[in-house]
């Protein structure tokens, strides 16, 4: 009973908050109430805590099969969703300036029923980290990282509540098609006869920077224009955005355009921490695989 209280509490206040829930998705698992959404992200934060207790005298485990298995998954998730989100926006009309929450119809419903995998899939890649930590990459697990994971999956709760179609589709559909392309990098990164001939990865940097602001621009865009869509949404997606473009710019300018000193060139070992243009910083963004090799 205190626990149901509480939950109404919680889902009074959000109402409150935000206004009028999209009757469209009521009934949507974990849409109802915000409390399974919470409870899942503090306990991606405690595992995260408890993990590293757990794993600091014991030994790093493998996990390759795992790790090959996973990432398929999440690669053809990302698949089908990039595949359909492009299908209903199609198949919808929308408007890529600015696209509206209801004149789409039936396509309006099929957005945002691939716009729910989105914001489930962000609970799956929470074992992005929980690979890290059972790998004993602790030096992967970041601010950007864990900031990212938490905020994501906690912020597609909103949208799927309140604006779960329309303006909503873009950002999804670009991320959809980078996973695609990052999940499948790290799940053949696994493979060590494999390692060779991903000569592509240090253009992933560069098209999430991209993504992000081709984002924001799409945003952005239906501020100036508008056609309905809730403009205090906008600025949200704006500025949650802003935030990971100075984070990933401050790691870019700090992986490629920081010039080593000559003492740094003079000590650098045999086997370096950057490989093939890639800092090991970059893979606190996913739970891709970088195994160590001699310098050539």
């Amino acid at each position: 009973e205190h626990l149901k209280a509480f939950d109404r509490e919680v889902n009074e206040f959000v109402d409150y908050m935000f206004g009028p829930r999209d009757s469209r998705v009521r009934g949507w698992l974990f849409l109802d109430s915000y409390l399974p959404t919470f409870f899942l992200t503090v306990a991606y934060l405690l595992s995260i805590w408890l993990g590293n207790k757990f794993m600091k005298n014991r030994p790093p485990f493998s996990l390759r099969a795992h790790l090959i298995v996973y990432n398929l998954g999440i690669t053809l998730l990302s698949l089908y969703m990039l595949i359909e989100l492009i299908l209903a926006t199609w198949e919808g009309g929308y408007n890529l300036q600015c696209q509206n929450l209801h004149s789409a119809g039936e396509a309006d419903i099929r957005v945002a029923k691939v716009l729910w995998w989105y914001y489930f899939s962000k609970v799956i890649e929470f074992a992005d980290t929980i690979f890290f930590v059972l790998r004993k990459k602790s030096s992967q697990i970041t601010f950007l990282h864990v900031y990212h994971h938490a905020t994501m999956f906690n912020i597609w709760w909103c949208v799927l509540n309140w604006i779960p179609c329309g303006q909503s589709f873009f950002g999804p559909t670009l991320n959809s098609f980078i996973h695609v392309l990052m999940y499948s990098y790290y799940g053949l990164s696994v493979i060590p006869s494999m390692r060779k001939y991903l000569w592509w990865k240090k253009y992933l940097t560069q098209a999430q920077l991209i993504q992000f602001l081709l984002t924001i621009g799409h945003t952005l865009s239906a501020a100036v224009k508008p056609c309905g869509f809730p403009f205090g949404c906008l600025m949200f997606q704006s500025s949650y955005m802003a935030t990971l473009v100075i984070l990933f710019v401050n790691f870019y300018i700090k992986t490629y355009r920081k010039a080593p000193s000559r003492t740094a060139i003079k000590e650098t070992p045999v086997t370096t921490e950057i490989k093939n243009g890639f800092h090991k910083d970059y893979f606190a963004a996913a739970n891709g695989f970088l195994g160590n090799k001699k310098a050539q």
